[in-house]
């Protein structure tokens, strides 16, 4: 099931939201300032690619010690990248969802939406991980 729900997530709009994301990362990677974002943008668009039968875990919860971007300075990262890109690319994802769950068989795609907003408003910190 999980096969056939990422290849349909693919065909209808996966494949043009990891793209957006791979490009947002290529231009944050660009700036060099902007790097630590850029490999947030890159783990982003392979969940969103291929979103079903993975999730998203906080860093230091998954690998059980922290790092400098599950602390203070990946706060500050979160909250610089929240008022230049979070904000609008989570509503973006939000609105799409909302599209997305008005037919029964867009449900799922839209809880999908729903993770991709959240994991855009602070993506510094977190991990994507096969679900068990």
């Amino acid at each position: 099931m999980t096969l056939i729900l990422n290849i349909l997530w693919f065909i209808f709009g996966g494949f043009i939201c990891g793209c957006l994301w791979l490009l947002g990362g290529f231009f944050l990677a660009i700036t060099i300032i902007g790097l630590p974002w850029a490999m947030a943008a890159w783990r982003i668009a392979g969940f969103a690619f291929w979103p079903f039968g993975k999730e998203i875990v906080d860093r230091d919860d998954h690998t059980g010690r922290a790092d400098i971007g599950t602390g203070a300075v990946g706060l500050l990262l979160n909250i610089i990248w929240f008022v230049f890109a979070g904000w609008y690319i989570a509503l973006a994802h939000l609105i799409t969802a909302i599209g997305s769950a008005i037919t029964i068989i867009g449900i799922p795609f839209a809880f999908k939406n729903v993770q991709l907003a959240q994991l855009a408003l602070a993506p510094i910190g977190k991990k994507v991980v096969e679900k068990r």
